[in-house]
């Protein structure tokens, strides 16, 4: 996913760096306001990072000669939003730029339009969609883990073509192509990833249910619901 460096025309770099501008002035702004809130939730935003960072490391070779790895931005966008989650894997492209050559400086604003912006924007939608329905919320968290994956891909493909258009076809031909390539590997990618936030969703509103109630994220009935329940202590145990 990460477009390496000097690979895009500078034109198409610019363009990318001006549309990630408005969501990292945002996210600032909004990172600023829930942490005056609430100091609470910096431990649940380290963990929203972590993922991100070690999930989207991951460089697993595919078979078609690309490569693909998850992106990890299921879990913030859910907790977080989309501007904070730009900010939170902005953050995250910067660093394995500087530090694990993936991706670049001059490609950035295009890797956090993919990776930061667009594939949060389609998780959060999904999530809004399901967020006051019947719908399992480990389900829920599963599916807009997995769609925020794969839109990654589609945007990362479509960067790639409009900075290469094939001379039959054009744009369109061109994104088919580049889609095709990273579709292999990216959609058993995206289950898995789908299935991992999950799990450690679970995990959190088993042990701090209340930042989640907090945040808004699902109401308490709903967390109430998902957790499982603990085994009264017998007098025998204590």
């Amino acid at each position: 996913m990460h477009i390496m460096e000097g690979f895009l025309p500078w034109q198409w770099c610019v363009f990318w760096y001006l549309l990630a501008l408005p969501f990292i002035v945002m996210g600032i702004i909004e990172l600023r306001s829930i942490l005056r809130k609430d100091r609470e939730y910096l431990p649940l935003l380290a963990v929203c990072g972590a993922f991100i960072f070690i999930l989207s490391s991951l460089k697993l070779p595919s078979v078609t000669g690309s490569c693909s790895h998850p992106t990890g931005t299921g879990l913030s966008v859910i907790s977080f939003g989309v501007f904070i989650t730009s900010i939170v894997g902005g953050i995250v492209l910067l660093f394995q730029a500087l530090f694990l050559a993936h991706g670049g400086l001059s490609t950035l604003g295009a890797n956090m339009d993919s990776m930061a912006i667009g594939g949060p924007i389609a998780g959060y939608a999904l999530y809004r969609l399901l967020k006051n329905t019947s719908v399992n919320i480990f389900l829920t968290v599963f599916l807009v883990s997995a769609v925020a994956d794969f839109v990654t891909y589609i945007i990362t493909s479509l960067q790639l073509a409009l900075a290469y258009p094939a001379q039959v076809g054009g744009v369109i031909a061109s994104f088919t192509v580049f889609l095709s390539i990273f579709a292999v590997t990216q959609i058993p990618l995206s289950i898995l990833e789908g299935i991992l936030l999950a799990l450690v969703f679970k995990y959190i509103i088993q042990l701090k249910p209340e930042i989640i109630e907090r945040l808004g994220v699902f109401s308490r009935e709903q967390i109430a619901g998902a957790q499982i329940p603990r085994d009264p202590v017998s007098p025998a145990q204590v």
